[in-house]
């Protein structure tokens, strides 16, 4: 068959998007035509007639609908993917066809739409202006973190003296709710125990609480926000009746050698505190890293503005709701109620997914043109420090092997790759800040 005898028109939609159109003569029909109807006379089985001598005419009758379509899949895929090496372009979704149908002795049109990679020359991302924030640790933050180890190793007693729940207690508690005077299922608890002040109930309940005496049984009225995951409760008055089944506070233990026995690991409370500022140290150390790559990021994207596939944002934003959904599920939450609370959040997760394809996209037009790669070598390396921190290493290691996964592989370590080149070519200033320091200027 004549490839060349084909027309094809390319037409840019957008900067994004591509049409060709394409008019395949009559002759190159009809030779695709004979052949399928020869490759179906073979085997088909038609009444009256042997198989392998049906007459055409006979086949077309009862085949000419199954013929033209294998006919039509077979141009179109034949054509297209010629046009799209022919004219070096790069598709990214599966292309929108439109035809209509084969006519004797008439040449065959159809259009092909499909989105491309975006032209991108890719710029401002040397000799960036940037500022690294370390922030230092401090006694205070040491103390912050050995009250967190206390408050692991705590004892829950009763309240003791006579006095109503407040602030820090657990408090268990048996509750129904009503909404317009009609009790709902989601509104009722059994030995729930809640610790008071958390924030983990909506605004006004936990309050309500605060006085109450152990057995002690209350009704007061609470609003839901308007924003609350559950549609048919969100923004409605509701009236909820407690009892407080019992009341516990919390005790920490005292700072002595019998505290430092609950770590084998010390011998010392200064050997705890010095591992707790190591700790820190490192903590803040990939914070530090984490917001200084955000920042360089969000610097290339100020630097190159570009359209990016919607198939790519839509691909990624999916992959990020059935995430969060799963997390969400993890927790606790119904399925149901975990796929409402993130179509909420489908603008913020859009935001999101359309960024990281954004960043995905400059990051590897910035590899072709500064040339860096990643050997097969580091490839492997990779894998196997994966696979070595799994218990089962061979199957770890044969899942890492296909090639979707080492081409996610080398993916990240090609964007890790371009991050450290741009940081290598930056001008960074680096500014050590206190804890306080950074709490005051984000207010």
């Amino acid at each position: 068959m004549d490839e060349t005898s084909v027309a094809v028109k390319v037409e840019e939609v957008s900067p994004i998007k591509t049409k060709l159109l394409f008019d395949v003569p009559w002759n190159d029909v009809k030779k695709q035509l004979d052949a399928l109807y020869r490759e179906v006379g073979k085997t088909a089985k038609v009444k009256g007639f042997r198989a392998g001598k049906i007459p055409r005419n006979i086949l077309e009758i009862h085949y000419k609908d199954y013929v033209e379509g294998e006919t039509i899949a077979k141009l179109v895929e034949r054509y297209y993917l010629d046009a799209l090496k022919s004219h070096n372009i790069l598709a990214v979704n599966q292309p929108d066809i439109e035809q209509q149908g084969l006519e004797k002795d008439k040449n065959f049109t159809f259009t092909a739409t499909v989105e491309v990679e975006p032209p991108l020359e890719p710029k401002g991302y040397t000799n960036l202006e940037l500022e690294r924030i370390e922030r230092q640790v401090t006694d205070k933050d040491v103390d912050t973190r050995l009250e967190e180890f206390r408050n692991m190793f705590a004892t829950m007693e009763d309240v003791k003296e006579e006095r109503g729940v407040a602030t820090g207690d657990f408090a268990t508690l048996n509750f129904h709710g009503s909404i317009d005077g009609v009790e709902k299922k989601e509104l009722q608890g059994e030995k729930v125990l809640l610790e008071v002040g958390t924030k983990r109930f909506i605004p006004g309940f936990e309050e309500a609480l605060l006085g109450m005496a152990k057995g002690e049984t209350k009704e007061f009225p609470v609003s839901f926000p308007e924003d609350y995951y559950v549609p048919d409760i969100a923004g409605k008055d509701a009236l909820f009746t407690v009892t407080v089944e019992s009341v516990k506070e919390k005790k920490l233990p005292l700072l002595d050698p019998s505290f430092i026995e609950n770590f084998q690991k010390y011998k010392s409370l200064e050997e705890l505190k010095d591992d707790i500022r190591k700790s820190l140290e490192e903590q803040f150390t990939n914070k530090s890293q984490s917001d200084f790559q955000n920042l360089l990021i969000s610097e290339l994207l100020k630097n190159n503005e570009f359209e990016v596939p919607p198939s790519y944002v839509e691909r990624e934003y999916q992959y990020m709701l059935a995430d969060a959904q799963r997390r969400m599920a993890m927790d606790g939450m119904s399925r149901e109620d975990a796929s409402e609370m993130s179509r909420r959040y489908e603008d913020q997760y859009r935001q999101a997914a359309e960024r990281v394809v954004k960043v995905a996209s400059l990051l590897k037009r910035i590899a072709s043109k500064e040339a860096i790669a990643v050997e097969d070598s580091e490839i492997e390396e990779r894998i196997r420090e994966i696979a070595e921190q799994s218990r089962d290493l061979e199957n770890s290691r044969k899942y890492l092997e296909s090639d979707a996964v080492k081409e996610n592989i080398r993916q990240e370590l090609l964007s890790k790759k371009v991050l450290k080149y741009i940081e290598d070519n930056s001008h960074i200033t680096v500014v050590k800040k206190e804890a306080d320091d950074i709490e005051e200027e984000s207010k």
